[in-house]
């Protein structure tokens, strides 16, 4: 890199926070996302060994593993016990699917959960997630609870389950979940998630939809004070409003909600073949792969995410260069000055989308 592009894009010296893509199969079916599709590739705990040295030198205090679902990798369970062993926090995100078969491991290895539910009944649950799993969802859930890990719920609120703003509530309550946390179905970027170009951008609420949001939103503030003042509503009610105001916007009823982020700041996402990407929902560079296995980790990683591509990249989004960004259903700030890696972690997982 030129002395000029280094004064203009510093390189990162810090990254509280990395979400490592451990495979992008996936056994869902979700109307969303198109990873089930076409994903084949696990990344290989031989790779995740030679992140050690650069994710130390990062001060990387929190990695999440993700995917596609990652209780997939065949290698999920040594990935997360050789991250803890090096000091790592590690958190979880997952479909839920098999978590109820391995709820005593996860429990074991994870500092913390989040799971994926999109529907507060079978037929509903279905319909999005595309398999007939709603129970042995809710059994994971309970499962890692009682083995001492309550799991966050993660609802991703759209025309097929909106109605059921206030059941999901209730039910997290039921399944003995630590938290809930909503956010809007993205209907505006194409390209994340997997997605292909036969994507369906017709998941969201309708206009005639909107009001009857807004009076549940008005019901669940009145009759969930509590849930919301202790947390266990993760949003508050006004943020939650955003996800009206995303909806609204999809019609050309107002702006789209003000974004305010700084996530590639902080944090990266590996994908399952090593490719590296500044956040869920924007790619990295296509040279921002790493070169070979056979090269040092500094070179594999470092390289990739402190590279001239990646830091114009990080530039532009900081610029407000990057359409994604102004449509972003979960987007992350965080002062720079207090950056910590336990508390960017929860965020993420709360909002990331699977």
């Amino acid at each position: 890199m030129s002395a000029h592009a280094f004064a203009h894009h510093p390189p990162l010296r810090r990254l509280p926070l990395v979400t490592l893509y451990v495979t992008d199969r996936c056994n869902s079916r979700c109307v969303s996302c198109d990873y089930w599709r076409h994903g084949r590739t696990d990344m290989p705990l031989a790779s995740v060994t030679r992140l050690l040295p650069s994710l130390a030198q990062l001060q990387t205090r929190v990695v999440l593993l993700s995917g596609g679902e990652p209780l997939l990798n065949p290698e999920w369970a040594a990935t997360a016990q050789l991250l803890r062993a090096n000091g790592l926090q590690v958190w979880l995100l997952t479909s839920g699917l098999s978590l109820a078969k391995h709820a005593r491991r996860a429990a074991e290895l994870f500092d913390a959960i989040t799971v994926s539910l999109d529907g507060t009944d079978a037929r509903t649950y279905a319909a999005i997630r595309g398999l007939d799993a709603f129970d042995k969802v809710c059994e994971g859930i309970r499962a890692a609870a009682d083995h001492g890990v309550p799991p966050s719920i993660r609802v991703t609120l759209q025309r097929a389950n909106y109605r059921q703003l206030p059941a999901f509530v209730t039910l997290a309550k039921e399944l003995g979940a630590r938290e809930v946390s909503f956010l809007a179905v993205d209907v505006a970027n194409t390209e994340a998630f997997g997605r292909t170009g036969n994507f369906a951008t017709d998941l969201g609420l309708r206009r005639e939809d909107l009001p009857v949001f807004d009076q549940l939103l008005d019901r669940l503030e009145r009759d969930h004070a509590e849930n919301f003042r202790c947390g266990f509503i993760a949003e508050n009610p006004q943020k939650l409003r955003r996800i009206l105001q995303y909806f609204a916007a999809v019609h050309g009823q107002g702006p789209y909600p003000q974004v305010r982020c700084n996530a590639p700041e902080f944090s990266a996402v590996i994908g399952a073949a090593g490719r590296v990407q500044p956040c869920f929902f924007i790619a990295g560079p296509p040279d921002a792969q790493p070169p070979t296995a056979a090269e040092s980790s500094d070179v594999e990683f470092s390289s990739a995410l402190n590279g001239e591509s990646m830091s114009a990249l990080r530039a532009d989004i900081r610029a407000g260069m990057r359409t994604e960004c102004k449509t972003c259903v979960c987007s992350m700030w965080r002062d720079p000055h207090l950056f910590d890696g336990s508390a960017i972690a929860a965020q993420a997982a709360i909002e990331a989308s699977a």
